[in-house]
């Protein structure tokens, strides 16, 4: 049946793909459920109604606008919460969608248009992210709004028209992380004076210290390392170090893949982040194998 006035949240997990690469199977299926059915279990105290699990998303509806978003702030909580003294770091974070609209309910699901526009709004979010339909942001109060960001009108799948989207700039300092136990990585996350990342892109030669800030890779001159080809987004990308971790996020329209010496494919990555690790090619905008697309190489060194 219809119902009037339901706000959606979908809330997807990011960096499950280089958490599968890097700690296996089991490990990464026992923490990315452990992340869900925590961040499940949030949401219903907070009034919301769990739909269902996704994967490493999940899908909630909330009756109360301003206690949808206030609970999808408090997200970055609930990897702290996680973490235990025998865990270390890795880059897992929440991106989120909400929208406020008439749902259909059925046999235990929701469908409609709300639900479609919640879910293309966490599908555009960066990790960290929450990014909230017009009909969400004209529900908030005053002081909400004003931690509130116009990202103006943008393309979303399934609509015709342009959506006025607006980003909840609170958290964008979320920066959350989540912990795995140690010796799921074989010691690569120590944090070593010696480690550094190798980068080369034809004549272009770069080394990025464990010590040295995020470098974003993209088209243009605003960024570390500049590429031009038009798959390569202006923004398409960023490595940085983080907690001994050598991080290579996606943030472009036509991804990024990453082949690893030695494994049998390479891994894709969408608005998703993995450790680098070894050495291996990184694929702009197309897979390493096509000779056309613009490949770096890169090589990760720890001499300690």
């Amino acid at each position: 049946m219809e119902q009037a006035g339901k706000t959606v949240v979908f809330a997807d997990l990011t960096g499950s793909t280089g958490l599968f690469e890097s700690a296996g199977n089991v490990v990464a299926t026992h923490v990315v459920t452990r992340c869900t059915q925590a961040l499940g279990a949030h949401f219903a105290r907070a009034g919301g109604r769990i739909v269902k699990f996704l994967g490493d998303g999940v899908l909630a509806t909330f009756d109360d606008t301003v206690a949808a978003v206030e609970a999808c702030t408090r997200t970055r909580d609930i990897l702290h919460d996680l973490n235990t003294e025998q865990f270390r770091h890795a880059p897992l974070a929440f991106k989120i969608g909400i929208a406020h609209g008439a749902i259909i309910e059925q046999d235990g699901d929701c469908y409609g248009d709300t639900v479609n526009v919640a879910a293309r709004l966490s599908d555009r979010a960066e990790a960290g992210e929450i990014l909230v339909s017009e009909s969400v942001f004209n529900r908030l109060p005053e002081l909400q709004r004003l931690s509130c960001s116009s990202l103006d009108r943008i393309m979303v799948k399934g609509k015709a028209e342009p959506l006025r989207v607006w980003r909840i700039d609170w958290a964008r300092t979320a920066e959350t992380t989540l912990t795995i136990p140690l010796d799921m990585l074989d010691g690569r996350g120590r944090l070593a004076a010696g480690q550094r990342l190798h980068l080369d892109l034809l004549d272009q030669h770069l080394q990025l210290l464990s010590s040295d800030g995020p470098l974003v890779i993209g088209r243009g001159d605003e960024v570390g390392f500049s590429i031009n080809d038009p798959r390569v987004s202006r923004r398409h990308a960023r490595i940085e170090w983080t907690a001994g971790q050598c991080v290579l996020t996606d943030f472009s329209s036509n991804g990024t893949w990453v082949s690893f010496k030695g494994a049998a494919s390479p891994v894709m990555l969408k608005r998703d982040s993995c450790m680098l690790h070894g050495s291996g090619e990184i694929g702009l905008g197309a897979a390493p194998g096509d000779f056309t697309a613009p490949t770096l190489t890169f090589q990760v060194i720890d001499d300690a």
